[in-house]
């Protein structure tokens, strides 16, 4: 059973900074495609990011491209979402995802939810204007 755990939302500041963390579990992370979504009150879910196995390969939402990072540490089977020049409008859930359906990241299905097999139960950011 795959377990994916947010850690690091919070109550920031609009142009501040933070970085979330998704810890999975499974021996064989090395092999997964993740992402991150985010969900907004009253609206549909977001794609945010996504990134290859081995990290080479990475897609960005157009609202948040140029400000978020995503990185993988396969060895602590861990993904981050390093988030900059934060806005009121991220403020959101936001979900770690984990793909076992593809071998290599395909730009266009992986910013559909459908995509991802596993979510986990999100971290809530809140940025203050």
């Amino acid at each position: 059973q795959v377990q994916l755990v947010e850690s690091g939302g919070g109550l920031v500041q609009a142009g501040g900074s933070l970085r979330l963390s998704c810890a999975a579990s499974g021996r064989t992370f090395g092999i997964y495609l993740m992402g991150w979504f985010r969900q907004a009150p009253g609206k549909e879910r977001e794609f945010v990011s996504a990134i290859s196995r081995t990290g080479g390969t990475t897609y960005y939402g157009d609202s948040v491209k140029g400000r978020f990072t995503i990185s993988r540490v396969n060895a602590r089977n861990t993904i981050y979402l390093q988030m900059t020049s934060l806005k009121s409008e991220d403020t959101a859930v936001y979900f770690c995802v984990q793909s076992e359906s593809a071998f290599t990241l395909p730009p266009d299905r992986a910013r559909g939810s459908g995509f991802w097999d596993y979510w986990g139960q999100g971290t809530q950011v809140t940025v203050s204007s």
